[in-house]
């Protein structure tokens, strides 16, 4: 009876203690965002205020009165302590107010939610193209290094790293689009589709499939694989050189020797025991490779014409929208902030050794 008490009393002090260091994680990892956000808004308040774009004339425009400016430059509290501004600022980004955009007059917000969902559209479908190309290619060229596969793939991520997007984008559209007439033309959809759909989650291929509106789908989706293609193609630059050089580093590991020596076969220890060694550290690389695609997405967005984020905040900056900029710029700080929260809790889950506690 002891002995079972005793063991009892182990095993609920070892759940108390699995417990307990969940919390510490948890409450770490709330903090350490906390804090990040914190800083973001700082910075965001900082460009502000030091960009070299007056914020009243943008509104009032550089013909008003000097009377209409003074009152404007009151009303939105640019007369008060730089300290105080700031924490009107969180306050009103705590309540989700961005202001309203110059360039739309409509609330920033609002703009965000309704261009946001295209460029995820668009890079969620690049970063599918980049995991599911990268990584095999980089496992390929790391298991013939040296031999022409692994030539091939370097010479793929070189020039991946090297072609200016813009200028992809541009031979894109003359060979695929005006010469074959393999895909769709700049923007989202042709104008004869446009209005059938009604937006649901904002992107045109899942709302066309939603509505059974085929030929909407298959007008959204050839509007949508070029430019994707081409973001596609630069984060497979890049996934496949990280999955090559993290290979290359768990090729040379003692443990391949044994498994080698144990007669398992090279299938097996590359695609399974290798590569799986790398998730960890490929997880990191996908989840920033899909922020810089929303981040980054820019250029593509003004070659093709696509409503997206990056270029709302392109014409937003254009035409000095400093509420529209700040406004942008606070989102991606945001998705970075949740990437790497989301980081963390898949290390948990590909990782045995990360939900060991400390």
């Amino acid at each position: 009876m002891s002995a079972a008490t005793s063991g009892a009393g182990h095993t609920d002090g070892g759940v108390v203690r699995r417990i307990a260091a969940l919390l510490r994680r948890v409450g770490a990892l709330l903090v350490s965002v906390a804090l990040t956000f914190l800083g973001l808004t700082a910075v965001t308040f900082a460009i502000g205020r030091f960009m070299p774009i007056d914020p009243v004339i943008a509104i009032v425009g550089d013909k008003a009165s000097q009377e209409t400016y003074d009152r404007v430059y009151r009303e939105l509290g640019l007369d008060q302590p730089v300290l105080l501004q700031y924490g009107t600022y969180l306050g009103k980004i705590a309540r989700g107010e961005f202001g309203n955009s110059v360039m739309t007059a409509r609330p920033v917000l609002e703009d965000l939610v309704r261009v946001f969902p295209a460029t995820i559209e668009l890079a969620f479908l690049a970063l599918v193209i980049g995991v599911v190309l990268g990584i095999p290619f980089g496992v390929i060229a790391a298991t013939n290094r040296g031999r022409w596969p692994d030539q091939i793939v370097r010479f793929m991520s070189l020039v991946g790293y090297s072609m200016p997007v813009f200028w992809l984008g541009l031979v894109g559209l003359l060979l695929f689009y005006a010469k074959l007439g393999w895909v769709e033309g700049p923007g989202r959809l042709d104008v004869a589709f446009d209005d059938i759909v009604a937006p649901v989650t904002g992107m045109l291929t899942i709302d066309a499939l939603l509505a059974g509106e085929n030929d909407v789908f298959v007008n959204a989706l050839g509007h949508l694989v070029l430019p994707a293609s081409i973001l596609g193609f630069l984060s497979l630059a890049y996934i496949a050189r990280m999955t090559r050089s993290f290979m290359l580093a768990q090729l040379e590991q003692e443990y391949i020797l044994a498994a080698l020596a144990k007669g398992l076969s090279p299938w097996r220890i590359i695609w399974v025991h290798a590569l799986g060694n790398v998730w960890v550290q490929l997880v990191t690389v996908i989840a920033l490779t899909f922020g810089s695609l929303l981040e980054g997405a820019v250029l593509t967005e003004t070659v093709f014409a696509w409503p997206g984020l990056g270029l709302y905040m392109k014409n937003s900056l254009f035409a000095a929208d400093l509420n529209a900029v700040l406004g942008g710029t606070l989102l991606i700080g945001a998705i970075y902030i949740v990437l790497n929260m989301l980081s963390d809790l898949v290390y948990a889950m590909v990782d045995p050794r990360a939900r060991e506690p400390n």
